[in-house]
Formats: C-alpha cells, sequence, structure tokens
C-alpha cells in the first residue's frame, strides 16, 4: 500500500505548500491548523489507516466541518468495495465508515 501512497502524498504536499494559493483559502487554512497541530499529518493517518484497513486509497480531502478538521478518505477494497471514511483530522479517530460495493 505504500508504493501506491507517494501520488497521495503529492498531491497534499501541492495543497500544503508547493503551489501559491491565494490569500486565506482553504489550503491556507489547512497549512496553518497543520502547522499548529491541530491536524494530524496525512501520513501519519495513513500510517495508521494502513494497519487497520486493508485497500488502496484513491483519494484523500482535508474538509473543515462544523469548526473541526476531518480527513475525508475513499479506499479501494478487494473485490470491488468502495469505503469512504470520516476521520478526526486532530485525533485519527475513525468517525465514520461506509462500505459500498461497485459490483452492481
Amino acid at each position: 500500500m505504500t508504493h501506491r501512497l507517494i501520488p497521495t502524498l503529492c498531491a497534499l504536499a501541492l495543497c500544503l505548500g508547493a503551489v501559491p494559493a491565494r490569500a486565506d483559502s482553504e489550503q491556507d487554512r489547512a497549512r496553518a491548523a497543520l502547522q499548529a497541530g491541530q491536524v494530524l499529518p496525512l501520513a501519519t493517518v495513513l500510517a495508521r489507516l494502513e494497519r487497520e484497513q486493508a485497500g488502496q486509497v484513491l483519494e484523500v480531502e482535508l474538509e473543515h466541518e462544523d469548526g473541526h478538521w476531518v480527513y475525508e478518505v475513499k479506499l479501494l477494497q478487494a473485490g470491488g468495495r468502495l469505503m469512504k471514511l470520516e476521520i478526526d483530522a486532530a485525533t485519527g479517530a475513525v468517525l465514520k465508515r461506509r462500505v459500498r460495493d461497485e459490483r452492481r
């Protein structure tokens, strides 16, 4: 799973600093939250996730919802199942888990 995380980590690096963003954008707020220690680094969250869930990471988003940060992660699992997770970005705790079978 680690070799498949590289594109995701590169995309996050672009969002968190490698590409200039306009002032006070969602990327700026996410970067500030990371630097202030309000959110765990994506690498930390993905390492925990890799130990707990089998699957290939398809997409990761960092969203600010209802006053707190949430990582939204989509995993492709064996048999074509798609798992969507909402993870508390401050603690790494899974808040929601939805599984859908893509073979329909």
